[in-house]
């Protein structure tokens, strides 16, 4: 390969990372190259160097350039699928030739641009290793990605597919969210999951994403271009660079009657609102909506000196003229009723008294005839006021008095939702729904969103879906939906929250969806474990049902999950105490989740594995002995899965005849009538 890309030609030098070779063919190739020539067109042979020596030698198509991050090139090996899933690392390359410097880089295939002497300089390339689904994605069930939404909303949705869209990004207000569980007596744990990080740093990857979206030109571009004037290389200006690309997406797949909702608080709200400006138009933006999120409170003793914070902001636009608009109502309050609606009719019905006069009087055409004994112009015809007197809607209150026009109150909708939504109960730690997701949304502003800008049947897309508060809620209102994440815990929970919150539907609510990007085989697995440790025991802990601990370097001392179930009326939670294993496993660490056991007190302990049990293993998890339950019941205090077994459907062995208390449960819910809706669409063709 040195004789074939000689040094000197090497400018600029374009590397793809492959992954490995072992379990499943590689066909689809992402990279961000340096300084690569918008007319670059690459040879039509690669050649692929593996860590065992071996040159393996690949067909290309023809390139297909598409409008991605960082002037992304995709090249196809033929022979292969279309379907993607999608991993991110990094790797610093110098000039010349190089490879294996990264655990997880395989091999690399090198191909030469344009000639030149001038050495490139060294650049971090950040690549996305792709590889096949093990089956085709179905398109007659509601969808939850695991993945990057962009590249999710590139691959996989259709132009102008989505009806209604949804999205409460990371804000950039420098903070971490955490993932709080129950703990055995339903107060939030200790430990805290780390979820994401919400800060954004303007390095490398955010100046390429903004020299991606400039150039594409029009109103976005000359947004960023001034954001870029007035921020600078902040990391403000990253977070900007990181949601333009995406909005612009979400355009493409928003239909001409859809709508968007675009969730912030007053940190980024006012460029954000910009942002939507460029991206949609300012003729399409149709409100900014106050929704107060929280109770008054004071900063004062922290050194606050500024009102209380207490409300985001919902951006909220059209893509079209024509948009789908249901008008929402809330309930008159009480003190308006009593003055208002005071007077009571024979029936019990109130009603209150209004004008029956026509406004304008002549000038407007309004007809003049005499009601009961009184001359004015009025309102409606004379066959149409003759109507309303039989029907008991007209009363004069007193000899000589204007007549006026009886309004019932059960007749009337109640009072239109205005832009300041301070009527929803905020969530907090006495809230039926709240999970513990430190970014949690309440069900009802969901609901008053997916009500006012969808139908049923309609499709509800959350690109940033978190805990999966959009998901439950368009379920709930028979609409379809799509949900993206981009961590295997949310995926987790997520499931958990819809088994949860609908338990006896039929068919089953897990028949109804599908979940692209998990591994579904045993390769994809391993897959997962080699690029994330920690994606892949969250993976493992959610088949099982188990809530992950922290996941600080040294800290879980021994523990990677835990599950806790109840199986007596004492109240008493018994805790089950995982220990995920990706590498190879000897007796040792059996022995060790023995010890951990005794430590913690915990009724059974469950090692999960990729490969199966030696003798040893299993004698060291025999000699644990059995947890009897109350009702005479034995089960294994240490158990061994292996992930083949999991994803065959094995689950831990334990008490059941008792709810588990391991998650804060989503309450249950009761549909509206309706019936099993499908997505008619199909993914994305490259």
């Amino acid at each position: 390969m040195h004789e074939s890309f000689p040094s000197q030609n090497l400018s600029p030098l374009l590397v793809f990372f492959l992954g490995r070779f072992e379990r499943r063919p590689l066909f689809c190739l992402r990279v961000f190259p340096h300084n690569l020539p918008v007319d670059f067109n690459p040879p039509g042979v690669g050649l692929l160097h593996d860590k065992t020596g071996s040159i393996h030698i690949f067909r290309f198509l023809d390139a297909e350039f598409m409008e991605l991050p960082f002037r992304t090139r995709k090249f196809f090996i033929s022979g292969f699928g279309e379907h993607f899933l999608h991993h991110e690392f990094s790797l610093l390359i110098r000039h010349g030739f190089h490879h294996g410097a990264s655990q997880k880089t395989a091999c690399a295939a090198y191909f030469a641009g344009s000639q030149s002497h001038t050495p490139p300089q060294p650049v971090t390339l950040r690549a996305r290793l792709c590889y096949p689904q093990s089956k085709p994605v179905s398109t007659e069930k509601n969808k939850l990605y695991y993945g990057d939404n962009y590249d999710v909303l590139k691959m996989y949705l259709k132009d102008e597919s989505v009806d209604l869209i949804y999205l409460d990004p990371p804000f950039n207000s420098r903070q971490d969210y955490n993932v709080l569980f129950a703990e055995k007596d339903g107060s939030q744990s200790s430990s805290q999951i780390h979820a994401f990080e919400d800060t954004w740093e303007w390095n490398i990857d955010a100046e390429r994403s903004y020299q991606h979206i400039v150039e594409q030109g029009g109103r976005v571009a000359d947004a960023m271009r001034a954001f870029r004037t007035l921020l600078g290389g902040t990391d403000m200006m990253a977070y900007l660079a990181m949601m333009a690309p995406r909005l612009v997406e979400l355009r493409r797949v928003l239909k001409e009657t859809g709508s968007i909702y675009l969730h912030c608080d007053p940190t980024a709200s006012h460029y954000l609102k910009i942002l939507m400006d460029a991206v949609f138009g300012p003729q399409f933006f149709r409100n900014e909506i106050v929704w107060k999120r929280s109770h008054a409170h004071s900063d004062a003793k922290q050194g606050a000196q500024h009102f209380g914070r207490i409300t985001d902001t919902l951006l909220f636009y059209s893509k079209g003229t024509k948009t789908v608009w249901n008008s929402l109502y809330t309930p008159y309050d009480e003190k308006y009723i009593e003055r208002d609606y005071r007077r009571v009719d024979s029936d019990g019905r109130r009603y209150r008294i209004d004008n029956l006069q026509g406004p304008g009087g002549a000038a407007k055409g309004n007809p003049s005839y005499e009601v009961m004994g009184v001359t004015r112009y009025w309102r409606y015809s004379k066959e149409k006021m003759d109507k309303l007197i039989a029907e008991g809607r007209v009363i004069q209150t007193r000899p000589g008095a204007v007549p006026q026009y009886k309004r019932y109150l059960d007749e009337m909708p109640g009072v239109p939702i205005q832009n300041l939504w301070d009527d929803l109960s905020p969530l907090n730690n006495r809230s039926k729904e709240m999970l513990g997701y430190a970014t949690q949304k309440p069900e009802g502003l969901l609901e008053r969103i997916i009500k006012a800008s969808s139908n049923e049947g309609d499709l509800v897309l959350d690109p940033f879906c978190g805990c999966g508060t959009t998901v439950q809620v368009a379920q709930r209102l028979n609409r379809r939906w799509i949900g993206i994440d981009v961590t295997h815990l949310a995926i987790g929970l997520i499931k958990k929250r819809l088994d949860d919150g609908f338990p006896n539907q039929n068919p089953p609510i897990r028949s109804t969806y599908e979940v692209i990007g998990e591994p579904t085989d045993y390769a994809g697995a391993a897959e997962l474990a080699e690029e994330d440790k920690y994606q892949f025991q969250w993976w493992a802990l959610g088949q099982v049902g188990a809530r992950p601990t922290e996941q600080k370097k040294g800290a879980d001392r021994g523990i990677d999950g835990r599950l806790y179930f109840h199986d007596d009326d004492s109240g008493k939670s018994k805790q089950i105490i995982f220990s995920v294993k990706a590498g190879g496993v000897t007796v040792s660490q059996v022995r060790d989740l023995r010890g951990v056991l005794d430590r913690e007190k915990a009724e059974i302990g469950v090692f999960i594995c990729f490969e199966k049990p030696t003798k040893q293993m299993r004698h060291e998890a025999n000699e644990a002995g059995l947890y009897t339950s109350v009702d005479r019941s034995t089960y294994p205090r240490i158990q061994i899965l292996t992930i083949q077994e999991i994803l065959d459907g094995k689950q831990p062995d334990y008490p059941r005849h008792r709810v588990d208390a391991t998650f804060k449960k989503a309450p249950k819910v009761k549909p509206e009538k309706g019936e099993t809706l499908s997505l008619p669409w199909e993914p994305v063709k490259s």
